[in-house]
Parts: structure tokens; C-alpha cells; sequence
């Protein structure tokens, strides 16, 4: 893949189905090596492979970011909470792992609850799902999460009137991540992941042949 031809909706799909629950990598390597790039080719493809490598490190950021902004707003830091959540539900990872989680916790107190939050069965067809299986949470389907956690999230937006500071303090969360993914020199075990990545991509195609 050429991360140079890799378009922004590209990389949204591809963040869908990233592994969040990587560890953020160290400060040290984080701070390490600062260049200027080149060139708009060299800018764009050091950009997309940093947000994906340090991708956790920004989410942190981000977070830390927030949460100054919110010190003298608790209602908005719960906000802001709900609305992550939210978005994460959207992500595939994120949200298998959370229903596994919650429904192997109730499992240790109520087995009968637990076994009415399994996802319905897919059926299958000659060895293959007749339908390409639909993301649940807790037996629900997921857009039912969303729209809960997100309506909550609206009303104590509107109720902490903390919108603006949301939006400043992303302001100020993005662009941090948009310089420093810019500047900062991607580095071999980088390279390396990016390729891992691209190789996991090309294979899970060539397995849905």
C-alpha cells in the first residue's frame, strides 16, 4: 500500500477496525527525533503513518486536554465521557471487547442474564455467514448504545453550557496532534507496524476470496 495515495476516508474505515487497546507508546520515543518533511508527498504519508502508530499517545492528549478544560465544569468532563463512549461504540474492537466484558462480569452473578446478552447467531451457508455479521453490544444491536449514550451526552451539554470549552480544548487537543504528527520522524518500529498492518490487510482479503 502507498501511504501516499491512501485517502482520508481510507483511513477513517481503517481506524474502525484498530486494535484500541494498544499501549501507548513511551515518552522517550515519543519525544524522540523532530525533522521537517520535505515535501507534501513526504508531509502526507509521515502524517497518516504517526496518527496511526501514536495513535494512543493522541487519544491520551486529547483526553489530558479535556480535562483541563473541564476542571471547573464536572458536568462537561461527564459529558464529554458519554460522547467518547459513543464514538467508541463505533469502532468494531472496541465495541466486541466492551460487550465481552460486561457480559462475562454479569455472568459471575446472574449465568441466565448473561446468556440473554450473546449476540443472535449468524447462519451459515456451505461454511460461510450468509450475511456479514452485525455488531452487537450486551445482545442489543449497537446503534441503540449510541444513540442512548449520545442523547445523554447532548442533554448535559446543553444543561453544563460547557460546549465551547469542548471546543477550544479540541482545538487546541488536534492541533498538538496534527503538529506533532507532522514533525515528528517515523521511526523503524513505526515502519515496521505500518507494514504489519498492510501485510494483515492484504491477507484478510485474500482469505474472503
Amino acid at each position: 500500500m502507498d501511504w501516499g495515495n491512501v485517502t482520508a476516508e481510507d483511513l477513517i474505515d481503517a481506524l474502525r477496525e484498530v486494535d484500541w487497546s494498544t499501549p501507548p507508546r513511551p515518552l522517550s520515543e515519543f519525544f524522540s527525533r523532530f525533522t521537517v518533511p520535505r515535501s507534501y508527498a513526504k508531509w502526507n504519508s509521515r502524517l497518516k503513518c504517526n496518527l496511526y502508530y501514536y495513535r494512543t499517545n493522541y487519544f491520551m492528549l486529547i483526553v489530558s486536554v479535556l480535562i483541563l478544560g473541564f476542571l471547573r465544569r464536572p458536568l462537561a468532563i461527564i459529558a464529554a465521557f458519554l460522547t467518547a463512549l459513543s464514538l467508541a461504540f463505533l469502532n468494531d474492537s472496541f465495541a466486541g471487547t466492551f460487550s465481552e466484558k460486561v457480559t462475562r462480569t454479569v455472568r459471575q452473578f446472574s449465568p441466565h442474564l448473561a446468556a440473554k446478552m450473546r449476540p443472535p447467531h449468524t447462519p451459515v451457508i456451505r461454511g460461510r455467514p450468509s450475511a456479514k455479521r452485525a455488531i452487537h453490544i450486551c445482545g442489543q444491536p449497537r446503534w441503540v448504545f449510541v444513540l442512548i449514550f449520545s442523547s445523554a451526552s447532548f442533554i448535559l451539554w446543553f444543561v453544563s453550557c460547557g460546549l465551547l470549552t469542548v471546543l477550544w480544548a479540541l482545538v487546541i487537543g488536534l492541533l498538538g496532534t496534527i503538529v506533532h504528527a507532522s514533525f515528528r520522524t517515523p521511526n523503524l518500529k513505526a515502519r515496521l507496524n505500518t507494514f504489519r498492518e498492510e501485510f494483515r490487510a492484504v491477507w484478510r482479503n485474500y482469505s474472503e476470496l
